[in-house]
């Protein structure tokens, strides 16, 4: 954004992970995703650390794999969730700030 502006679709992608991260639970489970002790964390541990419902949380995770940002992975009989760094850098890049000069 800061060499040029953005085309139509990436606006649009990037709109969406916007709309993600913009609720208090959803960037807090990112964090915690992102944060975990091996590269993430269980959807059991995520829960139990908010005070809102196990379906409510798999609401918000489910957004959060539809922007992109997270990817499920089955381990046994729980699901842990990683953060997927490309989309994360790609999301880091767009945001940079420009070179300043002076």
């Amino acid at each position: 954004m800061a060499e040029a502006p953005l085309p139509a679709e990436d606006a649009a992608d990037l709109a969406t992970v916007f709309k993600a991260l913009g609720d208090l639970i959803r960037l807090r489970l990112l964090s915690l995703i992102c944060t975990g002790a091996d590269g993430g964390a269980r959807v059991g541990d995520l829960t139990t650390a908010f005070s809102v419902s196990g379906p409510t949380i798999s609401h918000h995770l489910k957004l959060l794999r539809e922007a992109g940002l997270v990817q499920p992975e089955r381990r046994g009989t729980s699901i842990h969730y990683r953060p997927r760094s490309e989309a994360l850098n790609v999301l880091a890049d767009r945001l940079a700030a420009p070179p300043t000069h002076g």
